[in-house]
């Protein structure tokens, strides 16, 4: 499986972002896609994640509300729409994919089998 993430940019802050992760290889409607982001020197934040059939989704307290996570199938690619976009959301996000199906370790960077490059989220105050 390959991942290429994409759409990151420059956002003011209470602006809105979207990102998608594209899928290519063999994929699974069990999979489960997650998103991840990280700045430089800190560990890597687990942020939302949902399976290919849309059936599970989860996300974490500080993005409730104002990200949401959606499946095009036909296009093999997930998105994480990103509104009220604050100063601490800026990050490298990465998208993530794993066989392994939830909730176990959901947001557990180890536990997931196949990642994309980086996006680049940068938000001006």
């Amino acid at each position: 499986v390959q991942l290429q993430a994409s759409g990151g940019g420059l956002v003011q802050a209470g602006g809105s972002l979207r990102l998608s992760c594209r899928a290519s290889g063999y994929t699974s409607s069990s999979y489960t896609i997650g998103w991840f982001r990280q700045v430089s020197g800190k560990e890597r934040e687990f942020v939302a994640a949902t399976t290919w059939d849309g059936g599970y989704t989860y996300s974490v307290d500080s993005v409730k509300g104002r990200f949401t996570m959606s499946r095009d199938n036909a296009r093999n690619t997930v998105y994480l729409q990103m509104n009220s976009v604050k100063p601490e959301d800026m990050a490298v996000y990465h998208c993530a994919a794993r066989r392994r199906p939830p909730p176990y370790q959901i947001d557990v960077p180890a536990a997931y089998d196949y990642w994309g490059q980086g996006t680049l989220v940068t938000v001006s105050s």
